[in-house]
């Protein structure tokens, strides 16, 4: 039976995969899915959040394979989360059989206006202002992140409880800011099969920064036209249907 690995982004948890595991788990059964947190986030959010993603690719190892979940894993990753998998898979190229990549961004391949684009830095700003409740921060966040009224507003009592039960400390937000700005992916293409994700309209992260992912390392890419950043939530269904095609082919 297969498993599959879900990694998230920034200040992100398990609680931000929403449905979207059932609905992989669905497709591809039998199989496992598994939402691990990395250090500083969800069930972890007392840890302290490494500076380095290579130090969080090896914390996210250390924890499948002390749970008894053995490699090799398929690996779908999102945003600061496909930084981990890249690292996991240069690092422990037999631990994965295939990844997934989505709405990523990474050095030396895109500068960092693309990477985070400026028009979205006013509203981080205001969503990390103290004194903002969870609901307001999670809107703030959700309206950058998500192009779907409907997605936004199904997801948005989840994602407020999260930020209150498992708050992510300023501190370690900004240790994960940090590890992602100097990660530097290999300019050469990973040994693990890789497939890219990309929204056409994120408004986060410019589509480019995956066309020339995949243009370098001669990886398969497919392009949402309407989602948002947060692909999985905005399009899940078509996520799923993509990652089975491909398997298919």
């Amino acid at each position: 039976m297969s498993t599959w690995v879900l990694v998230r982004g920034l200040a992100r948890e398990h609680e931000h995969w929403g449905d979207f595991p059932a609905r992989l788990r669905a497709a591809m059964s039998p199989c496992q899915v598994l939402t691990p947190d990395l250090p500083g986030n969800g069930l972890r959010y007392r840890e302290t959040s490494p500076t380095r993603i290579q130090a969080m690719a090896d914390a996210l190892a250390r924890e499948l394979e002390d749970s008894g979940h053995r490699p090799p894993y398929h690996v779908i990753a999102l945003s600061l989360g496909a930084m981990v998998a890249v690292s996991w898979a240069q690092r422990h190229p037999d631990a994965l059989s295939r990844m997934v990549l989505i709405n990523t961004s990474m050095r030396p391949f895109n500068p960092f206006y693309r990477r985070l684009r400026p028009g979205v830095w006013p509203a981080l700003i205001g969503a990390a202002v103290p004194g903002r409740t969870a609901e307001q921060r999670e809107r703030a966040i959700l309206a950058v992140t998500s192009n779907d009224a409907r997605a936004r507003a199904l997801a948005l009592p989840t994602w407020a409880h999260a930020a209150r039960s498992r708050p992510v400390t300023g501190a370690n937000l900004v240790r994960q800011l940090w590890a992602a700005a100097r990660f530097t992916a290999p300019r050469g293409a990973p040994t693990v099969p890789t497939l890219i994700l990309a929204s056409t309209q994120d408004r986060l992260a410019s589509v480019q920064c995956s066309r020339t992912l995949a243009a370098r390392w001669h990886c398969p890419i497919v392009e949402h036209p309407t989602a948002g950043h947060d692909l999985p939530l905005d399009a899940g269904d078509w996520v799923v249907s993509e990652v089975a095609r491909w398997i298919q082919a």
